[in-house]
């Protein structure tokens, strides 16, 4: 085990670095709940004015893959061995997910996590957050062993589960793996409460059209509200009007040989695509093509529309002012969809403060 210098501490609170930024998932998650994010980092320049517009936090645009630890200190104010320093590493994650698609694309991606570790290792800070899917525990060939054993070797205890955002405010059907370690004490993220009564429904995120109103497919929203909602063709249109409101599939056309799609003429199953979401439920998993009615469940549960934007973005439990910068849709969707839910970044937060917070008080205590 190597011996660890103390750094800073009696701070009244933490100081973040989040890796693989995106749009700001983290770190708006963490800020709502007083942490201080001192910067995101992203190969993605499309990123940097929702981040920083949003956040006030330095947006750094830098392939991690790439650039030096050391040089880390010189873009931002943190030191080696520091107590109060959290390393968020919620790295790109399509690769290990379930989803049966094409993985080409994620491939080049799939270690990103080894280059995380690096930074983790160069800078020791007290505590370090990751979240991705489950499969990044279970798929071959990930770098998620190799990453736990570099943590004991440096002293770091961990505590890692499989969690639901539904149960921490998120009004989604989203399972994470997730892990938190810290060098200073030992961790335990947040129980799960697997109870209906604490869990948000659609309705209750989107169903208010005084804030969400009616519109039609290819609605264009230029305000900064986007509740900007694909175009249909025709024959899409009618598909989405022949689902029964309220949580139907497209079950109800099946044997509509003029609707009925010809990959399920012979296929039973994937009653989610052209699926309407259920009011009184969480939503499922959101993809970055959630704003389309053939990809998921993805259909407003009452008019014959897919989720817009701004839906999509509250159903990740973005506040209503957390505003996407983007002149396409597409790349929009893909901020939110590819995000962090801000209220598991909150719950995740929170324990690391408490944990914090403990370890600070027992810090003062052996001095007196």
């Amino acid at each position: 085990m190597t011996k660890i210098k103390k750094g800073i501490k009696n701070q009244s609170s933490l100081k973040v670095v989040d890796f693989f930024c995106g749009a700001g998932g983290v770190t708006c998650g963490f800020k709502n709940i007083g942490i201080e994010v001192l910067g995101g980092i992203d190969i993605d320049p499309q990123f940097e004015k929702t981040y920083e517009e949003n956040n006030q936090a330095k947006f750094l645009n830098k392939d991690v893959s790439n650039l030096a630890p050391e040089s880390l200190k010189d873009l931002l104010p943190i030191f080696t061995n520091q107590d109060d320093l959290v390393f968020v590493g919620c790295s790109p994650c399509q690769y290990y997910s379930n989803l049966k698609s094409d993985k080409t694309k994620s491939k080049k991606g799939r270690l990103l996590l080894d280059d995380f570790k690096e930074f983790v290792l160069y800078y020791k800070p007290g505590f370090v957050f990751i979240e991705n899917v489950p499969g990044l525990e279970t798929k071959k060939g990930s770098p998620l062993h190799k990453f736990k054993s570099a943590l004991r070797r440096e002293g770091y205890s961990f505590d890692q589960k499989i969690l639901n955002a539904k149960y921490f405010g998120v009004p989604q059907n989203r399972r994470r793996f997730v892990l938190i370690a810290s060098r200073l004490t030992k961790v335990q993220l947040p129980k799960q409460v697997r109870s209906k009564d604490n869990t948000v429904s659609v309705s209750d995120a989107i169903g208010d059209y005084k804030i969400f109103p009616a519109v039609k497919a290819g609605n264009e929203d230029k305000s900064k509200f986007i509740h900007s909602v694909s175009k249909l063709s025709p024959l899409n249109l009618e598909r989405v009007q022949r689902t029964p409101k309220n949580g139907g599939s497209r079950k109800a056309w099946e044997n509509d040989e003029r609707l009925q799609l010809e990959c399920y003429k012979n296929h039973d199953g994937h009653y989610d695509v052209y699926g309407r979401l259920h009011w009184n439920r969480p939503a499922p998993t959101l993809t970055t093509r959630f704003i389309y009615t053939s990809t998921g469940r993805y259909s407003h549960p009452e008019q014959d529309r897919a989720l817009s934007l701004r839906e999509g973005a509250t159903l990740q439990s973005f506040p209503l002012n957390y505003n996407f910068y983007s002149p396409n849709k597409g790349a929009i969707a893909t901020m939110i969809g590819n995000a962090v839910p801000p209220k598991l970044a909150e719950a995740i937060g929170n324990s690391l403060l408490q944990h914090w917070t403990e370890w600070q008080n027992l810090e003062q205590r052996q001095e007196q």
